[in-house]
């Protein structure tokens, strides 16, 4: 299984647009948070995974995946977060599984992501060396590298993420029949939209996750 490709969650982002108390990834949905619900549907696709988060969202990452899975990075804030970035985020993820097949880059604030989408992304790297889904001609997420790509994925640093070396290969897009691959979480009204679409939060999950302190801003 460790060679298979990975998916890597990035759930170490800062959530800044946002408002309200709690992180957006711990915000319930269904049975489950945001995050969990992401985390879920990787595993479902039966690919390893790897989640990549800030010391504050580290517990609710290893309720849904074991904690030698969970990749703790620095939080924003912090000197020795400056500079890093979501490009950070994603070496993390790389490094700790550096024998794969390649990655698939997957934000943790899109739960509609489905596990049939993230295996034909995974399929493509056989014979590309980036693969992205793409929903009616829209490019959306996972974003999948093979192992070729390692040394340079492992040394990204910023915010742009891995954009630039996406950039300098050739990359394929897979029109597939899902619409998350362009939906993420950024606002209450995305969150409103979600549980339209979802149902409300299940009790008492809903109510014991808003119990919860809120996180402190991470770096995605």
């Amino acid at each position: 299984m460790k060679f298979q490709p990975v998916v890597i969650v990035l759930a170490a982002g800062l959530g800044s647009r946002f408002e309200g108390p709690l992180h957006k990834l711990v915000q319930p949905i269904g049975t489950a948070t945001v995050l969990g619900q992401t985390i879920l549907h990787a595993i479902e696709s039966r690919l390893p995974v790897v989640v990549v988060t800030t010391e504050p969202l580290a517990a609710e990452a290893a309720r849904w995946v074991a904690s030698r899975d969970v990749v703790v990075v620095p939080e924003v804030g912090r000197p020795s977060a400056a500079s890093l970035g979501m490009g950070y985020s994603i070496a993390a993820g790389v490094s700790a599984r550096p024998h794969a097949r390649g990655w698939l880059v997957l934000p943790g604030d899109m739960p509609l992501v489905k596990p049939a989408t993230l295996v034909a992304v995974a399929k493509g790297l056989a014979d590309h060396a980036v693969v992205y889904a793409q929903y009616l001609g829209r490019r959306g997420h996972p974003v999948a590298f093979s192992a070729e790509l390692f040394s340079e994925l492992v040394q990204l640093r910023g915010d742009d993420g891995a954009r630039r070396v996406a950039a300098r290969y050739p990359s394929i897009g897979l029109e597939l029949a899902d619409p998350g691959v362009l939906f993420d979480i950024d606002t209450q009204a995305d969150l409103a939209e979600l549980h339209a679409a979802t149902g409300p939060p299940v009790p008492p999950f809903g109510r014991a996750a808003e119990a919860k302190p809120a996180p402190a801003p991470g770096q995605h």
